[in-house]
């Protein structure tokens, strides 16, 4: 059986962490800043851990892990 292929949309946006949490950027940054509040744009900086159910998906588009 052939080997699995890993999305590459999944290389490029996520991050698993040691204990196996997957790591994403927050959304809404984009454009239209200046309607959203100076607190949405603070909180919403760096990066977030994804729910459990989400994790489990992106590890399935990621079959041997992201390097």
């Amino acid at each position: 059986m052939p080997k699995m292929k890993t999305k590459s949309s999944v290389k490029k946006r996520f991050k698993i962490t040691a204990t196996g949490k997957v790591m994403a950027g927050h959304g809404n940054k984009r454009h239209g800043l200046i309607n959203r509040s100076q607190k949405m744009k603070r909180t919403n900086r760096g990066t977030m851990a994804l729910p459990e159910q989400d994790g489990k998906t992106v590890k399935q588009w990621a079959p041997y892990g992201l390097d």
